[in-house]
């Protein structure tokens, strides 16, 4: 699990890419950064689309950096909404590709312009069947 000044790094980083998203319908810029098992960080922002169905989350779009430069697992993921006071946990598209690359221990923060969430990607996604889902069935 990465620790708190990873962390803190990390939701630095996605603060810092979401001054870069695309956000002219819903003016809600979300910033990803991703810590790779290979010690890069990768980043993302949402891009929107008029058609909302074809916007790209902040979440993906970092998963997809990471891939696209032969990362296959990540160990940490911070997330920014500084358009929000509260914090904004990863919608349920992006709570399924980030278990595809996460592990369920792996640590996971979000937050706004207020209060940090700190958590692991398990307790955002439970019974998941990648992770340990079968180890609770009789």
């Amino acid at each position: 699990m990465a620790s708190k000044e990873q962390m803190d790094a990390l939701f630095e980083e996605a603060r810092r890419a979401a001054s870069f998203a695309y956000a002219p319908y819903s003016k809600f810029r979300v910033g990803a950064a991703l810590l790779g098992a290979d010690g890069a960080v990768y980043s993302g922002c949402n891009v929107e689309n008029r058609s909302f169905g074809l916007t790209i989350c902040a979440e993906r779009n970092a998963v997809l950096q990471g891939v696209a430069k032969g990362c296959r697992s990540f160990s940490a993921l911070a997330i920014s909404t500084p358009d929000s006071k509260d914090p904004v946990g990863p919608c349920g598209a992006c709570r399924q590709v980030l278990s595809e690359f996460m592990e369920a221990d792996a640590a996971v923060c979000f937050g706004g312009a207020g209060p940090r969430v700190d958590i692991s990607l398990g307790d955002l996604m439970p019974y998941d069947s990648l992770h340990d889902l079968s180890s609770r069935l009789r």
